[in-house]
């Protein structure tokens, strides 16, 4: 008897822990396929289908505005079978708050709707060179250093740390690391006050700087106020600003995302292509014509998203150059598509295969697995290689996406993000 009822717990157990996979397994994929997101064009009707087969009720505070299957959604609900195609339309832009309830009985989660008016971009795929200044210096680590007197120091121990910005010394705005370095000499040993923003938070620390062997006086800190590299533009707008990368400019030591206190791109010359190869990704290598003649633009935004900002006003582009209708993420299909680069010295669109859309906000630089399939590129570069990204991704004479990643193991595949989201950040 007792044997029957360990039996039984043990079944109800494996019962129970079925149930919670198979209730993650279900909630896993409706977050997957449902985006927290939807942006649509005002007054024009977009199709969606989710194939869940899921009940849900749509409420929104907006009676009269939000049309379902071509119904307006009436007293601030009105129920959808997410396992059939369904419709939404709005008479308004702006922004609204779609909540799902499942069953009629519980809130699921909101979506964001997102009503814009028509967007039109020129998509250009040109090399670009890319040059940055820190809004501050950037520590990248601290080390230590050997005193005169023959014993080891460490004196920003512990008061500043990798990502920090300094900002000031001593209550002296400075913005190259040449400052920082003449007021750490000019200090003779005695203790400096530091303002640094780290996180977003503005804090100050005080370090004695340690006279050296060689006389000088240093903190142990690595710093950096500059970067530079290549890259694709990937967008102007018909009112002057630009987009590009497709990701945002990250320090090659600490990973993360510079933050940027002036920066410009410069018409770029491609000097030579690494191709890429399996373990070995390629790389573009060009020069960049820094000079105000060959100026595109300044950058005023680096975001996950790309890089933004202003175009010169005396930059021009040819008349090769036509604008294009975005495309949003429901619109996009898997199969035959475009990306515009430059790689041979004349602006070409080669095709590629978009492999898997994924339309959950998991990671926005991420959102399509496409594969070079066009072989003049493939001899060209063997694929994407480093400088490619931003590439614009054209589908059904619409841009809908920017080359961000490549794939280490694979060449011939890579990563895009949606050109919407590159739209949310221009905006």
């Amino acid at each position: 008897m007792r044997r029957k009822k360990i039996f039984r717990r043990i079944l109800i157990s494996f019962f129970l822990l079925d149930l919670a996979a198979i209730g993650f397994f279900i909630f896993y994929h409706i977050e997957k396929n449902i985006p927290d997101e939807i942006k649509i064009v005002v007054d024009r009707e977009e199709s969606f289908s989710f194939n869940i087969p899921l009940m849900a009720d749509i409420e929104t505070e907006d009676i009269g505005v939000i049309s379902v299957n071509n119904t307006k959604i009436p007293s601030n609900r009105i129920k959808i079978d997410f396992n059939e195609p369904f419709t939404i339309s709005s008479s308004q832009t702006g922004e609204y708050n779609i909540k799902l309830k499942l069953f009629g009985l519980f809130n699921y989660k909101s979506i964001s709707l997102d009503v814009i008016d028509q967007v039109e971009l020129i998509p250009c795929g040109i090399p670009i060179g890319i040059s940055v200044e820190t809004d501050g210096i950037l520590v990248l680590g601290n080390t230590e250093i050997t005193g005169a007197d023959g014993l080891n120091y460490e004196p920003a121990y512990n008061k500043l740390k990798t990502g920090d910005y300094i900002i000031s010394v001593n209550n002296k705005r400075i913005t190259k690391k040449e400052q920082l370095i003449d007021e750490i000499q000019k200090s003779q040993g005695n203790e400096i006050r530091l303002t640094i923003r780290r996180n977003g938070e503005i804090l100050t620390t005080s370090i004695t700087p340690v006279k050296t062997v060689s006389g000088k006086y240093q903190i142990g800190t690595w710093i950096r106020d500059d970067t530079q590299g290549i890259g694709t533009l990937t967008f102007i707008s018909t009112d002057g600003h630009f987009g590009a990368l497709g990701h945002g400019i990250t320090d090659i030591d600490t990973g993360r995302l510079i933050e940027v206190g002036n920066g410009s791109i410069y018409d770029a010359q491609i000097i030579s292509i690494v191709k890429g190869k399996e373990g070995e990704p390629g790389e573009i290598i060009g020069m960049i014509r820094q000079n105000e003649k060959n100026r595109i633009g300044d950058i005023t935004d680096n975001t996950p998203q790309g890089i933004f900002g202003d175009i010169n006003h005396k930059y021009k582009l040819n008349e090769d150059f036509k604008p294009l209708k975005i495309g949003l993420k429901q619109e996009i299909k898997t199969g035959k598509a475009y990306i515009r680069c430059m790689v041979d010295g004349t602006l070409q669109d080669y095709e590629i295969n978009i492999q898997k859309i994924d339309i959950s906000n998991s990671n926005q630089s991420k959102g399509l697995v496409i594969k070079i399939t066009d072989e003049r590129l493939l001899n060209l570069t063997g694929g994407i290689v480093q400088g490619m990204s931003g590439s614009p991704i054209i589908q059904n004479n619409k841009i809908i996406g920017a080359v961000t990643h490549v794939f280490i193991q694979d060449s011939t595949k890579g990563y895009g993000t949606f050109i919407e989201n590159m739209v949310n950040k221009l905006e």
